[in-house]
């Protein structure tokens, strides 16, 4: 229908009926031809050629379909008058020229330029398939600790990097020291990269993101807890070995002022055997609320018992220092 539109700048040439009061309905009515017209509507809006000569029909119904006469049962016939017809013109020939289908205004696209928005991104999962294959056990379709080592030296990074972690973290690992061949797969397709260059430069990005967004980062601070259990045993307590080296791994980048003094605690306290998933999310908590002095911790409300007890532990020495001050001042 896009050229069928030109049809409509053919009404200016519709014959228009006049009635004379004085004349009888019977009689035939005056037909005014184009040479009658107003100067305006000749030389204003001229003439132009359909767009299709195999339009023909279709223009010609749109031009005869304007002398339509509308029957009112008190006056008889109404015909258009002169000065509506002019008007009906003028309003058809702007109505052409606005109802142009826009795509015959835009520029066509080079061919060269064509293909970027599709290739921008794309991942070839053939490739991601090649390095899972690089790196995955002889025995086990998975990336065990051994091949997570070597792929670590590919991406010049320390197994116990803080960049490790994040990968993990992006694979969705179920656990340590193992990637299985859908989390490795699906991972990088999300991480949109197929290459060790990518997973760098990817590794790069997330880890400046994480310092910008705390929303981000809570995800992977609870991801990490999930990640030090040992699924094949059910475990649902983290060993608190294990805790604390995840606790010094997930604040490499941003680490809280208490959690030196925190992990202090629970290394001279060898009957805490584990951190249970409450008190490991309520730690992120506590470190936004007490500080660095302990000064706004409210014992009354409902923190993990553990945590009480390293408040204490604190204030205790604390006040001893200050005794112990105190003395010397005294001598």
């Amino acid at each position: 229908m896009g050229h069928c539109l030109s049809c409509f700048k053919n009404h200016s040439n519709n014959a228009e009926v006049v009635t004379s009061p004085s004349r009888k309905k019977e009689e035939m009515t005056e037909i005014i031809s184009p040479s009658q017209m107003p100067a305006v509507m000749i030389s204003d809006y001229p003439q132009q050629e359909p767009l299709l000569q195999s339009n023909d029909n279709c223009i010609n119904y749109y031009r005869n379909s304007s002398n339509i006469q509308s029957f009112n049962s008190n006056s008889g016939i109404q015909d258009l008058s002169a000065g509506d017809n002019v008007n009906v013109q003028k309003t058809n020939v702007h109505a052409e020229k606005s109802q142009k289908p826009f795509y015959q205004k835009l520029p066509s696209i080079p061919r060269s330029m064509s293909s970027i928005g599709s290739s921008e991104g794309r991942v070839a999962e053939s490739k991601i398939n090649q390095l899972f294959d690089l790196y995955k056990d002889s025995l086990e379709d998975a990336i065990l600790a051994e091949g997570i080592e070597n792929l670590c030296n590919d991406l010049q990074l320390d197994p116990d990097d803080f960049k490790v972690l994040v990968l993990a973290w992006k694979l969705n690992a179920s656990q340590m020291c193992k990637f299985t061949k859908q989390e490795f797969i699906h991972g990088l397709k999300n991480m949109k990269t197929d290459s060790i260059k990518g997973i760098q430069q990817k590794l790069n990005d997330i880890t400046h993101e994480l310092k910008r967004d705390s929303e981000q980062f809570k995800d992977l601070y609870r991801f990490t807890f999930k990640f030090g259990l040992d699924v094949t045993t059910g475990q649902r307590i983290l060993p608190t070995d294990i805790a604390i080296l995840l606790w010094r791994l997930v604040f490499t980048n941003s680490e809280p002022p208490i959690l030196g003094r925190w992990l202090n605690y629970l290394e001279k306290n060898p009957h805490i055997r584990g951190i249970p998933k409450d008190t490991w999310y309520m730690f992120l908590n506590f470190c936004e609320f007490v500080g660095e002095d302990l000064s706004s911790y409210d014992d009354t409300e409902a923190w993990p018992s553990l945590f009480d007890d390293f408040v204490e532990y604190e204030n205790d020495q604390v006040n001893q220092n200050i005794t112990k001050n105190d003395i010397k001042a005294q001598d």
